[in-house]
């Protein structure tokens, strides 16, 4: 065969920019990045070191800001797990059954991002304030909600839980049931199903979750800040104590306990992208999975399945190798052939 000519001009791809515009538009990205994000961390840590070492340890050392420190950690030690346990149960029911509702609980699930987070504290302080809906019962029983630590977790709760659920509906919508049915089909119980089909195939995405959470829960401010009361060494988070501190002008002590805040925000940008890059990997692999692509294998957490299901469902689920084809060609297979 005659080869091409070497000398064909090659047509310009139209979905390609010039040289020049790509880097007038990554130069317009760094600027800005640099500007809003690069620029005011810097000067986080400048501020807080501005006295010295010894005082920003003397600052972070100080019982206030550990105070605050504990009730930050205490707070999201609280509230992540909560979020992790609701929202893996929300999207394990929105994106693996039908029901009546569906729609109206997906929309439930987005409610804290349509409302600002002072609106959501305002909401608990009518609620259980002392001149709240519940207030007068609290008062009675001698239970304190709000400018207390119940108000602060129940406010931190609210404004996060909508992270985990969102991140895992569209990865179990992008997976399927395939898996899950064929786990079904082997004799495996729901737990099996979710223990060793569901859970390793999103954790990614559950982890992505998670830190999103948690990032959230330690910087909240809005909600936190109505229904904590501002008591010092109290009720005071962490984005709390730096308000204190800027507001009585002493800005090394509020930019060393913001530095803490900036710390744990840069390990949290860390994990999200560990996190979201596997998560991107399964979304992807999930996506380009062939409708059908021949023999059907089983997965290795199938596998695990099959070998503690009972030896009867494992036997009338998939028909042994030693049948004539004929049999097995006639038997019923809820599953498609190439499903799996």
């Amino acid at each position: 065969m005659a080869r091409a000519p070497l000398n064909v001009a090659r047509r310009p791809d139209p979905i390609t920019e010039p040289p020049l515009v790509r880097w007038i538009l990554t130069g317009i990205a760094l600027l800005f990045l640099s500007l809003f994000l690069v620029v005011p961390l810097v000067a986080v840590f400048y501020q807080a070191l501005n006295k010295g070492l010894g005082f920003y340890l003397e600052s972070l050392a100080d019982p206030d800001a550990l105070a605050a420190i504990k009730l930050t950690a205490i707070t999201a030690g609280i509230a992540v797990p909560l979020n992790l346990v609701f929202g893996l149960a929300a999207s394990w029911c929105i994106a693996k059954f039908e029901f009546r509702g569906k729609a109206l609980l997906t929309t439930l699930i987005d409610l804290p991002f349509s409302v600002s987070p002072v609106i959501s504290g305002l909401i608990y302080v009518l609620m259980f304030g002392a001149q709240g809906w519940f207030g007068p019962w609290l008062q009675a029983h001698n239970v304190q909600i709000i400018f207390a630590v119940p108000g602060i977790v129940l406010a931190t709760i609210f404004v996060t839980f909508p992270f985990v659920a969102r991140e895992l509906i569209p990865l179990m919508q992008a997976q399927g049931n395939d898996e899950e049915e064929a786990a079904h089909v082997l004799g495996a119980s729901g737990w099996q199903i979710f223990r060793r089909v569901t859970l390793p195939n999103v954790k990614w995405g559950l982890l992505y979750g998670v830190i999103l959470c948690n990032a959230r829960a330690m910087g909240e401010f809005g909600a936190v800040s109505v229904v904590s009361g501002h008591i010092r060494g109290q009720t005071d988070t962490m984005p709390l104590h730096v308000e204190i501190l800027y507001n009585e002008y002493n800005f090394s002590a509020a930019f060393a306990v913001a530095s803490v805040l900036a710390l744990l925000a840069l390990v949290t940008l860390a994990l999200k992208l560990l996190a979201e890059r596997h998560m991107s990997a399964e979304l992807s692999d999930a996506r380009d999975v062939p409708a059908h692509a021949g023999p059907v294998t089983l997965p290795a957490a199938l596998s695990s399945v099959s070998s503690s299901a009972s030896p009867s469902a494992s036997s009338s689920a998939l028909p042994s190798t030693a049948q004539p084809q004929k049999t097995q060609a006639s038997q019923q297979h809820p599953l498609k052939q190439g499903e799996l």
